[in-house]
């Protein structure tokens, strides 16, 4: 009987510390002012326990009651005592329009719980509903006033690691030209540094930065934050068609972070919409992997741009910007990868070692630059890769079914300062016509604040391209589109000129057809590139 009376008790304990979720007994008060109170033996038990749910600070998770409120104040709480944060298992937490973005600095899994993201009606659409921030604060240091170009160490002493960002607002870069044209962006460069001021030979500085108008060395977080499950719903905004852009889902604003599992998908989108900035926003971070998440292409609507013509909105599931060494894994989308009537759910700026790794997506795309990137074991759809940047880009193991196999971006000057590895790789281009493997276009008279390049060197390994169901006069798939049809002989002048590919290296390239590869169908342009097969 003894052993009995002890086994209960052990019982009783176990349960009473391991209390679920989903116990929805309302132990907090709301008061009028906005603030949410809690008994101080409800703290001391929160605390003990190590981890906190929403329903703990009030919210019904019944797909009907706001419960952004009590979301918040349960993360607040969170923060402050170091504690994990739950979802309660199965609920639907509705999130209206109030602006209460909701900070995470603790390890949150929001498990089998759903999240409705009412956009219909908001406070404002600039305000993320959830931010996952660091609790180091940003290191006020002004001793730096000029940078080089690859340039190794700087001359500081920092407590860790830091990832810093500079800035010289009296240079402009990425001046931008086309259907949204713009006068440019203030030089912008992202690196890593330790702290004795050597700077990560992964994160090389590509400007010479005379001066230095803003820098900013943010402590990167030595643990690890993780946020694991939830599946998430936006209720998509009805507004007019602008560049009006909605931040409204998960940013991620601190380094060295893992989400897992997550879902988000979109419904209620009408006739018109204004567009999106990426439910999984990353900037001003380094160490951000993103894995087994599915996400959801919008619905593409369009607008007068800036020179006056129709245009088509970019508006995105993901974005990232500032940031380094960036990874997703094995994520995927929602809607089909070749359907153009969605945008290509990616877009970055000023960014370094961008990975795709198993992942499905209907695009990847670097606006104003990456440096390195690479993507492997993927799939691609109708947007395909369009990029461009520095460094080493690499394709391996993957399948595209994009207009070309790599678009250089013409509205930045399709420039890619370094070179292309493409191996073990499979091309479904979509349409019937022409096939070209590396799009883009440069007139060479646009100044877009800095020398455009093609890649040095690109190597082509083990690519089968699949160019069935082409007219009879197909000639076959050329590696470079035609880049400027007015250069055909010795008389065009560039006023910027446009440095050409010097090696392509090709070894087992087949096709379907069984036409031959060709260089171009502007062969002058290309006259003096050197290609080699192996």
């Amino acid at each position: 009987m003894r052993k009995i009376s002890i086994l209960l008790c052990i019982l009783f304990f176990v349960t009473s510390v391991q209390s679920s979720c989903n116990e929805k007994e309302q132990i907090v008060d709301f008061e009028e002012e906005g603030g949410i109170q809690i008994s101080p033996e409800d703290e001391r038990n929160f605390i003990s326990r190590g981890w906190v749910c929403y329903s703990d600070f009030g919210a019904k998770g019944d797909g009907k009651t706001d419960d952004v409120k009590a979301i918040a104040e349960t993360h607040k709480f969170a923060n402050k005592h170091n504690l994990i944060v739950k979802a309660d298992e199965e609920a639907t937490y509705y999130m209206g329009g109030r602006k209460n973005t909701v900070q995470i600095q603790t390890n949150t899994d929001f498990g089998t719980a759903e999240f409705i993201i009412d956009d219909t009606n908001i406070e404002d659409r600039g305000a993320n509903v959830f931010s996952v921030n660091s609790t180091q604060e940003p290191l006020q240091l002004t001793s730096l006033t000029t940078l080089k170009k690859n340039q190794k160490k700087i001359d500081v002493s920092l407590p860790s690691a830091c990832f810093v960002i500079v800035t010289n607002s009296n240079v402009k870069r990425y001046i931008r030209c086309g259907a949204n044209q713009n006068d440019g962006s203030p030089q912008t460069d992202i690196f890593v540094v330790d702290r004795n001021g050597n700077i990560d030979k992964n994160t090389p500085v590509i400007w010479d930065f005379d001066e230095i108008t803003n820098i900013k060395y943010l402590p990167i977080d030595e643990t690890e934050l993780t946020i694991s499950g939830g599946r998430f719903t936006t209720i998509a905004n009805r507004e007019e068609s602008k560049y009006n852009y909605y931040n409204r889902g998960i940013a991620i604003r601190r380094s060295n972070v893992v989400v897992d599992g997550l879902e988000h998908r979109i419904t209620g989108e009408g006739a018109n919409g204004a567009p999106y900035n990426g439910f999984i926003s990353i900037s001003d971070c380094s160490n951000v992997t993103i894995k087994n998440a599915v996400l959801t292409g919008h619905k593409v609507y369009k607008t007068i741009g800036s020179a006056g013509s129709v245009v088509s909105m970019g508006t995105y599931d993901i974005s990232v910007t500032r940031a380094n060494n960036i990874r997703f894994e094995k994520c995927s989308q929602t809607n089909d990868i070749k359907d153009n009537t969605y945008w290509g759910i990616m877009g970055s700026n000023y960014c370094k070692n961008l990975v795709f790794d198993k992942c499905t997506f209907s695009r990847f795309d670097a606006h104003m630059g990456v440096v390195n990137a690479t993507i492997r074991n993927s799939t691609l759809g109708h947007q395909g890769i369009n990029a461009i940047g520095q460094g080493l880009f690499t394709v391996e193991n993957s399948t595209l079914y994009s207009t070309t196999f790599i678009n250089l971006r013409s509205d930045y000057g399709s420039t890619w300062e370094g070179e292309f590895l493409i191996r073990d790789c499979v091309f479904v281009p979509r349409g019937s016509g022409d096939i070209n493997l590396i799009g883009g276009s440069n007139s060479g008279k646009h100044d877009f604040g800095y020398t455009c390049h093609m890649p040095e060197r690109i190597t082509i390994e083990n690519l089968r391209i699949d160019d069935s169901n082409r007219p009879e006069n197909y000639r076959g798939p050329a590696i470079f589109s035609d880049f400027n049809k007015e250069i055909n002989d010795d008389s065009y002048v560039e006023d910027y000129p446009y440095i050409k590919t010097k090696e392509i290296i090709l070894n087992n390239v087949t096709t379907v057809s069984g036409k031959s590869l060709r260089i171009s169908d502007n062969t002058f342009m290309f006259k003096e590139v050197t290609v080699t097969m192996r």
